[in-house]
């Protein structure tokens, strides 16, 4: 078979805008053709060639369509009458094509970044390379790095919300197949040999024959493995290696500063600990979590000391080492006549069966089968592992081995810092609805209050402050509880007894959702009380290694969020609590739940402002602010590129603190691989050290006035949002009936449940599954809706107020990120295809009186887009994406349409067809997994 037939990108619609352009991506086109080969050949092969013309025909009139060549409604015509298995040939080809066109594109990012490295091309903006020749030329004081980097924080938490729709086995599949691309780089590229190909066709074989749906939904156990493998993957490595080159990288230029002591870069999840609406987050989850989380560790570090152990053969009749050396081989009970001369080897024997006794007892057995000596004692906390490293490593220096110092034990001193025992972090989270329900209990149980939830709030606030001074517990073990009240209990004894055994890095934060009041974080504190993490009557007052993070997500609750802080610090034993904590308070803050209450423009503005109100509530009480960003993989979620979304956050928002969600499909986009990994993560530290040590904002005294026009936008952008989603009649109705919302939550790709409660509402809907349904579609509605109108009818067709607006797009990075991720999913959305979705609600009025007001303020946003930033393409400022969309988005042309005709067939009662048929069920799980593949960051 020729290469002209399944190719998955046509050459006239290829490479990038701008000088090279072409010939930059010529490797790229080159990667497209043959995956696109190797997989036709495949199909034809073990499908036949009937299926193999259809496919081909079908890619065909896609990219003719995309070219304006072909009517879609012929397509669509044409792929509504096949019937349901050749339907099924078509997706899974389909969605094939964008899994390897997806592959392609990543490798091809690889490649460009070693090109530039190999040219010595400069620093690329966001890695730390250039932020340090920025911060170089900003002239810092060692006294102003060692104020702004105090208690210096970067934390990625990784979290259960799933978006993800790959397979680990089709993961596996892929990676198998990107290797022999690289491998085929690292050969000189051109042609490749027999065996290549032919291990290649096998690849791709086994892709296909490979099932890309799950039969049955992840549990929450899977879940936990799932996100641990990435540790493996490139945590291990990278994590460690950013922490080691930021703190050489400081201390060369301000030796004085005295900062980053500790790493600065530490992992952080919430799976196993986030409670909010997902029943199955135990007591037992949570052990399993940070059970498991500190057997990774702990293997991690047993395989290192075992791969040093064989590395240091140094003999004591060559070098002489250090006398806390030979201490530490002395004690090891290593009395081998083959290493007697041998004393590196001799002491890492040692230290190894401390740590597989530490194993041993912290997890009841020694990962890797390894065997834990009866009379070893245990590490009792990292911080001794880490010291006995630094001995082995101060004794290298010593006798010029210094390199051997800096390889694999420099990587696993550095390590116990970041992971110690307990790998990261796991927060607590959970719905103050349920602590209300949970401390009303235990108070009417003990007596002291037989109905808490008739009391106002400063009864409330009173009631438990006056709880929180003593040490007595409301209820004893064997108390009659409700089952709800029992399990909340349950998870938090749980959570102090892995705190006791692992350490208090194990459980960091416990965060409050849907929090509006003092007596929302105090509740939780009484809770933490009750289990014994929170000590009122320490000798110093009150104590407790969890943090209580309130999560304001809302638009009502941001905009109240600061005066709701201030009240908390107002609370004398609350702000003793603190000053025992560093004086260090964490906020969350919702990106999904205020985009679906107010719409993209307002939540981003409401965002804005809460950020800024809060600090200087911060700077009032004289606290550090430490904010956590719930970011999702979508714009209409906080998502887009991590550097700019940091850099565009008010001034004193980050102040060297910076944690934030990691979620779904994203995780394996940023983490699958070491290079992927390094580079953003890198981004994350980056943006933290400029937006905390310099000027971004970039606004001035022009401050104010900015923000009152923000003010103004988002008060209009907030209406026209409430109007559509809110105050329509039908809207519900029309959302349900248009997107997948139903099916969604019949694809196996997470354990929680869609929506938080039982309910019709958009409110009681998770963002998550909203935002994805409208991603389907290719509506997107979440990162646009309203925006328009408030450009348009602030403008009035004013010159001068449109040349404020693009005053600001030039000047103020908030606003310039904002119109860019918008831009962004402007150039995802398809109306023309949202119109075949529209098609699917059966009322006719209702169906075009909300598609067109939906079609009226796409136009409107693009216009008013185009307008301030100057520019006609929507995607100027990201050349890569406008080549990713030419690259895979003719193969979504099928999907989509396939999709709704088997949600027509299956919703349908009298089509001729069942509609519960297995297949056609199937087939719609699959569109969902296509198109979710091929627009890459969906939910």
């Amino acid at each position: 078979m020729s290469e002209a037939t399944v190719d998955v990108a046509d050459l006239r619609h290829h490479g990038s805008a701008g000088p090279g352009g072409r010939a930059d991506d010529e490797p790229l086109r080159e990667d497209i053709r043959l995956l696109g080969r190797i997989l036709g050949e495949v199909i034809g092969e073990h499908a036949g060639p009937d299926v193999l013309e259809l496919v081909e025909s079908t890619r065909l009139e896609a990219f003719g369509v995309r070219r304006s060549e072909v009517d879609r409604v012929a397509l669509a015509a044409r792929l509504d009458g096949l019937d349901v298995r050749s339907a099924n040939h078509i997706i899974r080809a389909f969605s094939h094509f964008s899994v390897l066109a997806n592959l392609a594109e990543d490798i091809h990012h690889e490649r460009r970044r070693r090109h530039h490295r190999r040219a010595g091309s400069p620093p690329q903006r966001g890695s730390l390379a250039a932020t340090f020749e920025l911060l170089d030329r900003a002239g810092l004081s060692e006294d102003t790095v060692a104020r702004e980097l105090a208690g210096a924080l970067v934390c990625p938490v990784v979290t259960a919300h799933p978006t993800e729709v790959r397979r680990k086995t089709v993961f596996q599949v892929q990676r198998q197949i990107a290797e022999l691309i690289r491998q085929r780089d690292r050969a000189g590229g051109g042609d490749v040999d027999d065996e290549w190909s032919a291990r290649m066709s096998r690849s791709v074989l086994t892709l296909w024959q490979t099932a890309l749906l799950r039969l049955s939904r992840l549990r929450l156990e899977d879940e936990i493995d799932e996100a641990l493998r990435y540790y493996e993957l490139s945590l291990f490595d990278v994590v460690p290696a950013i922490n080691a080159d930021l703190r050489r990288a400081v201390e060369e230029r301000w030796p004085g500063a005295g900062v980053l002591r500790r790493p600065m870069l530490l992992p952080g999840s919430w799976i196993g600990g986030d409670r909010d609406g997902n029943p199955f987050v135990t007591a037992d989850a949570l052990r399993r979590a940070t059970t498991r989380q500190a057997e990774t560790a702990l293997g991690h570090h047993l395989a290192e000391l075992a791969e040093l152990r064989s590395e240091l053969s140094m003999s004591d009749r060559l070098i002489t080492s250090t006398p806390e050396l030979y201490a530490l081989a002395d004690a090891s009970g290593d009395d081998s006549p083959f290493r007697a001369d041998e004393p590196y080897r001799r002491a890492l024997t040692g230290i190894t069966a401390r740590l597989a006794a530490t194993a041993l007892r912290v997890l009841g057995t020694v990962p890797g089968g390894r065997v834990a000596g009866p009379d070893v004692v245990a590490y009792a906390v990292p911080d001794e592992l880490r010291a006995d490293l630094d001995v082995v490593d101060a004794s290298l220096r010593s006798h010029g081995a210094g390199a051997l110092a800096d390889d694999r034990l420099r990587r696993l001193r550095e390590a116990v810092e970041v992971f110690g025992f307990h790998l990261c972090g796991l927060d607590l989270r959970q719905n103050s609805a349920v602590h209300e329900e949970v401390v009303a209990e235990l108070l009417a149980w003990a007596g002291v209050c037989e109905d808490y939830a008739a009391l106002d709030e400063v009864a409330r606030v009173e009631l438990l402050a006056g709880e929180l001074t003593l040490r007595r517990p409301l209820v004893r073990p064997d108390a009659q509880l409700s089952e709800g009240a029992r399990k909340e209990l349950d998870v938090l004894l749980a959570a102090a007894g892995q705190v006791a055994l692992l350490g208090p890095r194990t459980i960091p934060n416990y965060v409050v959702s849907m929090c509006e009041s003092v007596s929302d974080v105090l509740e939780v504190a009484v809770l933490l009380k009750e289990v014994g993490l929170l000590d009122p009557g320490g000798v110093d007052g009150p104590t407790c290694p969890v943090g209580i993070s309130p999560l304001f997500e809302t638009i009502g609750d941001l905009q109240a969020a600061a005066s709701t802080l201030g009240a908390v610090l107002d609370q004398p034993l609350y702000r003793s609590l603190l000053g025992n904590r560093g004086d260090v308070q964490e906020v969350m803050l919702g990106y999904s739940d205020s985009n679906k209450d107010g719409g993209y423009l307002a939540a981003n503005w409401a965002l804005y402002r809460a950020e800024l109100d809060l600090v200087e509530v911060a700077r009032r009480e004289g606290i550090r602010l430490r904010l956590f960003h719930g970011r999702g993989g979508t714009v209409g979620r906080g998502g887009g590129p991590s550097y700019e979304a940091v850099r565009a956050q008010p001034p004193g928002a980050v102040a060297g603190a910076l944690r934030i969600t990691e979620q779904g499909e994203v995780i394996a986009a940023k983490y699958a691989d070491p290079d992927l990994a390094r580079r953003n993560l890198e981004a994350l530290v980056a943006a933290t050290l400029e937006s905390t040590l310099l000027d971004v904002e970039g606004l001035g005294q022009d401050a104010d006035e900015a923000y009152a026009l923000l003010d103004d936008l988002a008060a209009r952008a907030q209406l026209a949002y409430r109007e559509l989603v809110h105050e329509t009649p039908g809207f519900v109705e029309w959302f349900r009936a248009a997107t997948p919302i139903g099916e969604l939550a019949e694809l196996n790709i997470g354990s929680r449940p869609p929506s938080r409660k039982a309910g019709d509402s958009i409110a009681d809907l998770r963002a998550i599954p909203w935002v994805f349904s409208w991603s389907q579609t290719r509506i997107m509605l979440p990162g646009w809706y309203g925006t328009g109108s408030a450009l348009e009818s602030f403008v009035d067709g004013s010159p001068e107020r449109l040349e404020r607006l693009r005053d600001l797009h030039r000047r103020w990075p908030f606003f310039r990120t904002i119109l860019s991720n918008m831009g962004m999913v402007l150039a995802k959305t398809d109306l023309g295809l949202a119109a075949r979705y529209a098609g699917l609600v059966p009322d006719e009025e209702l169906r075009a009186r909300v598609f067109d007001r939906i079609r009226e303020e796409h136009e409107r946003t693009c216009r008013m887009t185009r307008a301030i930033t100057g520019e006609d393409d929507l995607l100027a400022d990201n050349p890569s994406l406008a080549r990713s969309i030419r690259n895979r988005f003719p193969y979504l042309e099928p999907l989509h349409h396939l999709q709704v005709e088997m949600l027509r067939r299956r919703r349908s009662a009298v089509s001729g067809e069942d509609p519960d048929d297995e297949l056609t069920s199937r087939n719609i799980q699959l569109t969902i997994n296509g198109i979710a593949t091929a627009l890459r960051n969906s939910g």
